[in-house]
């Protein structure tokens, strides 16, 4: 879908307003060594993320549908005000599936990054909304480019009710990123945490103590889970690092071959292709009162692996800034 005026970027950093798959409006952020990111107002969606080499680092699947009321399959879709199936409400809950509008007069953002491409949107509730959640809120997000590539994600949830009501919600950034070949991947950070595994009935065990690999499907929430992890994808030689602020929880997901037959909206071997590490608030669900505030922050970055004495050496990943 890319158009000539999409290849020829401006040395500039740039936030551009298009219209993007069936006539959905998106943002085009780029930034001026050549990385980009796509966001659709659809569900405040980004999807799309690439390096300054123009390498697509999210996970788009090629069946998906952008049709509302469907959610999109792939790249970071926001689950709030439930994660899953935990509550009343359905899969992953709405605002993943709402019309976001742009924040042309945020509230001042304290943030230390030096990034000029950005954008913030804004979600409030509809009167739909209320009847299936009902509880009156504003859901900021700021999504931005840093000078090196990074991607930024910061969530801001207010309580607005005026009628002193506190809510309580679960959260999750759904990312799914994109690597070579998931039997090829390990994702380090996680080792000896206690997890609920959702293909046991939410039970808890413990990991144990080597890095995660995959040779079948996962659906896991990691509990009490560092700042800092990092997924290893060696035919690639690349690394992602996942930091993140307010998200205790992270999910690590891969359908596998069944399950990824079973979904329309998915290709039958794009489980090879995708791995969703999610940072989240799961476990214990997030209280506002009325006029709280609550921030959640996700920054990911891609790094070239660095090899010692033929394995990867991510601890200087996880240990380093």
């Amino acid at each position: 879908m890319s158009t000539e005026k999409e290849k020829t970027s401006s040395p500039s950093p740039s936030v551009e307003l298009c219209k993007g798959f069936n006539g959905l409006e998106k943002v085009l952020l780029r930034e001026s060594r050549g990385s980009s990111a796509e966001v659709y107002l659809y569900g405040g969606h980004v999807t799309s993320w690439k390096n300054d080499h123009g390498e697509e680092l999210l996970f788009l699947s090629n069946k998906a549908i952008f049709k509302p009321p469907k959610a999109i399959r792939g790249g970071i879709p926001l689950c709030f005000p439930q994660f899953g199936g935990l509550g009343t409400l359905d899969q992953h809950g709405f605002a993943r599936n709402r019309f976001w509008t742009i924040d042309d007069d945020p509230p001042p953002f304290p943030t230390n990054t030096l990034s000029k491409a950005f954008v913030d949107l804004i979600l409030k509730p509809t009167e739909e909304d209320t009847k299936i959640w009902p509880h009156s809120f504003e859901f900021r997000l700021r999504i931005a480019l840093g000078p090196g590539g990074d991607l930024m994600l910061t969530s801001r949830i207010r309580n607005t009710n005026s009628e002193g009501k506190p809510f309580s919600f679960t959260f999750a950034y759904h990312t799914y990123f994109s690597v070579s070949d998931i039997s090829e991947v390990r994702v380090e950070g996680l080792e000896t945490l206690d997890y609920l595994d959702n293909l046991q009935n939410k039970e808890r065990f413990t990991e144990q103590g080597d890095a995660l690999t995959f040779e079948s499907e996962v659906d896991k929430i990691y509990l009490s889970t560092p700042t800092k992890i990092a997924i290893i994808d060696h035919e690639k030689k690349r690394t992602f690092v996942v930091r993140k602020d307010g998200l205790p929880d992270a999910v690590v997901w891969n359908p596998w071959d069944k399950k990824a037959k079973a979904m329309a909206d998915f290709g039958d071997d794009e489980y090879k292709h995708m791995l969703c590490v999610e940072a989240a608030a799961i476990e214990k669900p997030i209280t506002l009162k009325p006029g709280e505030e609550w921030k959640g922050r996700l920054e990911l970055s891609a790094v070239p692996s660095s090899y010692r004495s033929g394995q990867l050496d991510p601890q200087r990943v996880l240990l380093g800034s």
